[in-house]
Parts: C-alpha cells; sequence; structure tokens
C-alpha cells in the first residue's frame, strides 16, 4: 500500500488507499442518524423532536438556512446554524449544456479542495453524478481524476450536498422542463466509492431514508462505482440496500487492465467478476459492467469476445463508454466502426448492451477536467 502526495502527481500504477491527513468537514445535520440528531439537538438543550424538524426542512423542504426556519424558537435557530449546519460546499464555477438540462458545478470545500458533480435531466428522470473523494487514488491512466491524485476522503455530508443542491435547483425550476426533483444518483464523479466506504455508505442510507430522515430517492435508482475493490464489493452486498453495483472493467484480459486499472494487480478480472456475481445474486439486482472503449487499446473484436464469453448468461448489462478524452492525453476515444462492431459482438453473445450518452463532452464532461483546468 502506498501513498501519494495530494499535490503531487502519482507514480506509474502506484494505489493510494489511505487518504493523506487532513482537517475534518465540520459535523453536518446530513452526517448523523436520525437518533444520532436528536442526541445532537439534547446535547444543545433542547427537546429531541427538533431533531425531526430541522430534518424536515433539510430533507423534506429542502432548506438548509436556519434563519428561514420560523417554526424554531429564535435562539434555538442560531445554536442549530452554528452546529449543525455549517457550509460545506461553495459554487466556483457552473458550466451548462444541452440546452441547460445538463450543469456541472465545480465545488470548492472548506480546506480549499476542489470536487465536480454533474445534474442530468433527461424526459424521463433526472440524474446527479456526484463525486465522493477529492481527486482519486486509483490512478487509472486514462482517468483526469486518477492522474492528480487523492487529496482527501469527503464526508457524508458533503457528498450528500452535491445531491441537495441539485434537487433545490431542480425544485426551483431553474433547470429547464420545470419543477422537479433527482430521480437517480450516480457515484461516478471523482474518487474511487468503496476507497471511501463509511462515508459513501452514510450518504447512499441519507439518499434512500424515507423523509425526515433523509432524501427517498428510491434505493434502485442508486448506483455505486467501482474499479473493483473486492472486500468492500462483499461489505456492499451485506449491507442490505438494493442498490446497482457499478463495474469499472475496461479490459477483459489481467494483461491489458493491470495497466489500465492499476488495482487489478491486487485483484484479478476473474477475482472481481465473482465479486459482482456474487453480488448480484444476493441483492437481485443486474450488475453494470462500465467499459471505456479507447482506440485501439482495448476496442479489438477478439476482446468484445472475450468480454462476452466471461459475462453471458450473467445478472449484468454492458455500458460501453466513449471515452472523454482529457487535453494532452494519448488516449482517445474509439472509431465509430470500432465501436458498432464491439457492440455486434457482444450482442452475439447475448449480452445486453448500451453505448452510453455522450453527454457535458463540450464541458469538460470527464470527470476532474474541470477542477484540473482551475
Amino acid at each position: 500500500m502506498s501513498t501519494a502526495s495530494p499535490a503531487g502527481t502519482p507514480a506509474p500504477g502506484q494505489l493510494t488507499f489511505v487518504a493523506p491527513r487532513r482537517a475534518k468537514p465540520a459535523r453536518h445535520l446530513a452526517d448523523l442518524t436520525m437518533a444520532e440528531r436528536r442526541a445532537a439537538v439534547a446535547e444543545l438543550g433542547e427537546k429531541p423532536f427538533r431533531a425531526d424538524q430541522l430534518s424536515r426542512h433539510y430533507f423534506d423542504k429542502l432548506n438548509g438556512d436556519v434563519a428561514a426556519m420560523t417554526d424554531l424558537p429564535a435562539a434555538a435557530r442560531e445554536k442549530f446554524g452554528a452546529a449543525l449546519f455549517p457550509t460545506l460546499l461553495t459554487p466556483v464555477r457552473e458550466l451548462t449544456t444541452d440546452g441547460g438540462t445538463t450543469r456541472k458545478t465545480l465545488w470548492r470545500l472548506f480546506d480549499g479542495a476542489l470536487v465536480e458533480s454533474v445534474l442530468m435531466r433527461y424526459s424521463d428522470r433526472t440524474t446527479m453524478c456526484v463525486s465522493s473523494q477529492a481527486g482519486c487514488g486509483m490512478n487509472c491512466p486514462f482517468c483526469a481524476t486518477g492522474q492528480a491524485g487523492l487529496t482527501r476522503n469527503m464526508s457524508t455530508a458533503e457528498i450528500v450536498e452535491q445531491v441537495v443542491a441539485g434537487a433545490r435547483a431542480l425544485a426551483a425550476g431553474e433547470v429547464p422542463g420545470g419543477p422537479g426533483r433527482v430521480s437517480n444518483v450516480v457515484f461516478m464523479g471523482m474518487g474511487e466509492p468503496l476507497a471511501n466506504y463509511k462515508a459513501v455508505i452514510g450518504a447512499v442510507r441519507r439518499l434512500v431514508e424515507p423523509a425526515p430522515s433523509g432524501l427517498g430517492i428510491s434505493a434502485r435508482g442508486v448506483t455505486v462505482s467501482t474499479v473493483g475493490l473486492v472486500p468492500a464489493i462483499g461489505k456492499l452486498a451485506a449491507e442490505g440496500l438494493p442498490v446497482t453495483l457499478a463495474l469499472s472493467l475496461h479490459a477483459p484480459d489481467d494483461e491489458l487492465r493491470d495497466t489500465l486499472v492499476p488495482i487489478n494487480t491486487r485483484w484479478k478480472v476473474a477475482e472481481v467478476l465473482a465479486a459482482a456475481w456474487d453480488y448480484a445474486a444476493k441483492t437481485k439486482r443486474r450488475v453494470s459492467i462500465e467499459y471505456a472503449l479507447i482506440k485501439d487499446v482495448n476496442d479489438q473484436e477478439w476482446r468484445a469476445d472475450l468480454l462476452g464469453k466471461l459475462v453471458r448468461n450473467k445478472l449484468v448489462h454492458v455500458n460501453l463508454i466513449p471515452l472523454n478524452p482529457t487535453p494532452g492525453s494519448k488516449w482517445t476515444a474509439s472509431r465509430p466502426e470500432d465501436e458498432r462492431a464491439f457492440v455486434r459482438r457482444l450482442e452475439h453473445h447475448g449480452v445486453p448492451v448500451t453505448v452510453r450518452d455522450t453527454r457535458g463532452r463540450e464541458i469538460d464532461g470527464a470527470c476532474g477536467q474541470l477542477a484540473a483546468a482551475e
């Protein structure tokens, strides 16, 4: 296990499992379970039922401004604001595309670290893509975030606040299409979610618990991605949360995956897929195999055949991702004809496959690009 300086670029293949020690963000209401909120309110000398009121304001009404919580005594509001509603995210830049229905936000955290989230509104759903770490320690060479190294883990509330910010914008009618709500959350922003396991699970629980405990988003609308931390996949399967597992595979053979996804030097393709199939068996949820198509690197038809043989007849869906190249990178998207051939080979094996919509390409859509530019 190695660590990298938050300011330095990790060496090729170097993995960072333990985040550098840094000051932690202040405690926020969203960090706490309902029982912990009641205890926190009691510690402030207030009646525990005030925790329910605070929770309803934040998770149901999407209000984080205690001054506007007029059903609470003024003196109590002041205490609650200082103890439970610190400012966690400050917007730095926001870029929009697709007529305003795709919004990418760069946030500055309390210590100056930068993270990104993306709101994507479709005709039938609205998805928030959130970050779980500032930077990433998994060091995949084609990923802008991976090349930046790991700055720190995010707190549960820092993760939840990204979703709440998107939910507020939708509820206020700021996104074309009229007032709406967040229906889906994908942990596919900056960071390796399962390397920040405790905070991510806390965030998932805040997202799916009904108001006033949480936001009441269906667990089936939540997707947690991973490059393949096998023990953590097993822990996630035991949580009793029917969220979708997205496995960032990117290569079906160990020789190539060792280079593209360095965690493969720790857990090989067969081990990672075995953990994924076990997850599907325990949760009855279809696993999504994420596969970024990279020109002349992993997009050969024989690799499509190998992938097809590995995943056919499983509870699985393959999501092919046209690579969103980062500036100065040698990696680029596959040719359209090679992409089509790859799809055909997977379909030949009876594998459900789609090609991901390439939203956000013109607004530094590849995760980490906006932070790197800043």
